[in-house]
C-alpha cells in the first residue's frame, strides 16, 4: 500500500515518479551519493548530491521538483531548497521540471538565475503507451513487422527468464559492454547495475533475459512502480539479431506489466524531434509497438545558479574539456 507521499509523487509525475521514490534514493546512496529531501503538502524533492573536481558540489533533482501548481506555500518550499543548497555549499541546483508551467512557477518564485543546463540528465522525450487494452488490441495496434518479429522469436524457441542470479547479472553486464561498444557510448560500471538489483526491492525491479540455444542473447532491466512499468536498461548481442529476441522481451514485459496491474508501459527515451539521428534506430524500434502514440515531452534540465563563481568555473572547465576533444589527434 502506498503512502501519501508516494501517491503525491505518482499522481504528479508523467513518468510515474520512480526517480523520486525512496528506494531509488537508497540505490543512489549505495553508489556513494548523499541524498537530501525537501517536502511539503504541495512540494517534493529527493535531491542527489554530486561532486565534481575543482568546482565541488551541486544538487540534482531527477524529474523534479514535483509540485502542485496552485498552492500559496510554494515560495516557502523553494526558499527552503535554496537555503539547503547554500548550507551544503552546492554551487547550483539542477532541476528537471515536468512541464513549462512548473518551470515558469520556479522562475516566478526564485530570485536566483535559472538557465538551461549544458546537457540533459534524463531524456527530453519518453515513449509511454497505454496498456489497459486487451493483449489482442495491443498486438493489433503494433506495426505488422513488429507482430511478425514477436512470432518469429517465438518460433525460434526464444526462452524468457526472470532472474537476478549472478550468472544472469554477469551476462547482462557483458551484453551492456557489447551494446555500448556497438553504439560508441560509455556504459555504467558493472557495480552500478549490481547495486541497483541488490538495493531496489525485488517487487520493483526485475531482470528479464532472452535465452537462445542455452545462451542469454538479450536482457532488460524493468522497473515496476505503482501503475507504471518502465524499461530502464537493455542490451543485446548483435550476432543473434536475426532471431528478434528484443521484440519478444518487450512483449513479455508488457504482458507481465498488465498482470501486475500497470496501466502504462514506459519504453524510456526516444528522439522524435531532434535533428540528431543517433537514436533513430531505437526510436523506430520503440514506436513500432504503438505507432499512433505520441512521445511525452519535457522541458529538459535547468540550473538554479546558487554560486555564480562556481558555475562560471564549471562552464569554463566544460569549454576546455570540449576544446581538448576537438583538437586531440
Amino acid at each position: 500500500m502506498q503512502t501519501n507521499d508516494e501517491n503525491f509523487k505518482t499522481i504528479n509525475s508523467p513518468d510515474g515518479g520512480f526517480l523520486q521514490s525512496d528506494w531509488w534514493s537508497r540505490f543512489q546512496e549505495a553508489t556513494g551519493k548523499k541524498i537530501l529531501n525537501i517536502k511539503g503538502g504541495a512540494f517534493w524533492a529527493n535531491i542527489v548530491e554530486h561532486r565534481l573536481p575543482i568546482v565541488g558540489k551541486y544538487f540534482y533533482i531527477p524529474r523534479g521538483n514535483i509540485l502542485k501548481i496552485k498552492n500559496k506555500n510554494i515560495k516557502n518550499y523553494f526558499d527552503n531548497l535554496i537555503g539547503l543548497a547554500k548550507s551544503n555549499a552546492a554551487g547550483w541546483i539542477r532541476i528537471e521540471p515536468v512541464s513549462e508551467d512548473i518551470l515558469n512557477l520556479a522562475r516566478k518564485n526564485i530570485t536566483l538565475p535559472i538557465i538551461k543546463a549544458p546537457h540533459d540528465m534524463q531524456p527530453r522525450e519518453l515513449f509511454i503507451i497505454d496498456i489497459t487494452k486487451s493483449e489482442d488490441e495491443l498486438l493489433a495496434a503494433m506495426k505488422p513487422k513488429t507482430r511478425y518479429n514477436i512470432r518469429l522469436a517465438e518460433k525460434k524457441a526464444i526462452k524468457i527468464i526472470i532472474s537476478s542470479e549472478k550468472k544472469c547479472m554477469n551476462r547482462f553486464c557483458d551484453l551492456v559492454e557489447i551494446t555500448s561498444a556497438r553504439q560508441s557510448i560509455t556504459p555504467h560500471p558493472r557495480n552500478y547495475y549490481q547495486k541497483m538489483l541488490e538495493t531496489i526491492p525485488s517487487e520493483n525491479i526485475k531482470l528479464y533475459c532472452a535465452e537462445f540455444e542455452g545462451e542469454i542473447i538479450a536482457a532488460n532491466i524493468m522497473i515496476f512502480f505503482d501503475k507504471t512499468a518502465t524499461y530502464l536498461h537493455g542490451a543485446s548481442d548483435d550476432r543473434f539479431r536475426n532471431v528478434m529476441a528484443p521484440y519478444l522481451l518487450q512483449w513479455r514485459q508488457i504482458q507481465d506489466a498488465k498482470k501486475a496491474g500497470a496501466t502504462e508501459y514506459d519504453f524510456g527515451g526516444v528522439k522524435t524531434k531532434s535533428e540528431e539521428n543517433n537514436w533513430a534506430g531505437i526510436t523506430r524500434f520503440k514506436q513500432s509497438f504503438s505507432p499512433q502514440t505520441q512521445a511525452v515531452e519535457f522541458p529538459g534540465a535547468f540550473d538554479i545558479i546558487v554560486s555564480a563563481r562556481k558555475y562560471y568555473v564549471y562552464q569554463l572547465l566544460r569549454f576546455f574539456k570540449k576544446l581538448a576533444r576537438v583538437i586531440s589527434p
